[in-house]
């Protein structure tokens, strides 16, 4: 089987194309441009560099959220419209459960933190030594409560995703526990191994039409906040 993987959830944007025992290509770019302006380019880079015929993909997984609103937008219509186009079913793999998957065979919790802004992030605990699991699955929480059940829980965890740079003095004030950072290859999003895991996931049935596929935001936008706060004030 082959799977199309994209990924613009985050400041990374990333491409790939995984079959059931190989990565056939994968394209990253974590810069300053939006992902309007990259993600169509790379896979259209992808597709010429491996010739690619697009109706040999049996799926197309995408990041379904948390995220960037306008970057899991883009993602989601990227991966609709090429799902219409093509009609392959679309997989939507949780954001952080594709970045937790990029760290199998680490023991102990695995930890995704994605900067979400006024000192929250969004996250959630996983295991995936020998077998994939939600231990908590995605929230969005202040940096203290995370720590909170981090110490709760009592073992060793690792951490990766945009947020680390930006709470890592907070969360090294706080937890009491063994902890860890993941290496500069493994620290973001990675398409390959969102495709891995939504390969996973389309085995076992777990797919939908590109017509059914909706982002999951977790909460509601700055736009969506301020207009609310301006209705009570009115």
């Amino acid at each position: 089987m082959r799977i199309l993987a994209l990924d613009s959830s985050g400041l990374v944007a990333s491409v790939a194309v995984v079959e059931e025992e190989q990565t056939v290509a994968e394209y990253t770019v974590n810069y300053k441009k939006t992902h309007s302006q990259t993600l169509l380019p790379m896979l259209d880079e992808v597709v010429k560099m491996i010739e690619l015929d697009m109706d040999t993909i049996d799926a197309i997984a995408v990041a379904g959220g948390p995220g960037s609103f306008t970057g899991l937008r883009i993602g989601s219509a990227t991966a609709k419209g090429l799902g219409l186009a093509l009609d392959k079913p679309l997989i939507h793999v949780p954001t952080l459960e594709g970045m937790a998957y990029s760290l199998y065979g680490t023991s102990g919790i695995i930890c995704p933190v994605m900067d979400a802004r006024r000192n929250q992030v969004y996250t959630g605990l996983y295991r995936a030594e020998h077998t994939f699991e939600a231990v908590e699955g995605q929230m969005a929480v202040p940096v203290e409560e995370l720590a909170r059940r981090l110490n709760d829980a009592g073992e060793k965890v690792t951490f990766l995703g945009d947020g680390v740079p930006v709470y890592r003095g907070m969360l090294e004030e706080k937890l009491a526990i063994e902890h860890y950072y993941a290496p500069a290859h493994m620290n973001r999003q990675r398409a390959a191994a969102l495709g891995t895991l939504g390969l996973k996931y389309l085995l076992e049935g777990r797919s939908e039409t590109a017509a059914q596929h909706r982002p999951d935001y977790l909460r509601v936008s700055q736009a969506e906040r301020e207009r609310k706060e301006r209705l009570k004030e009115s």
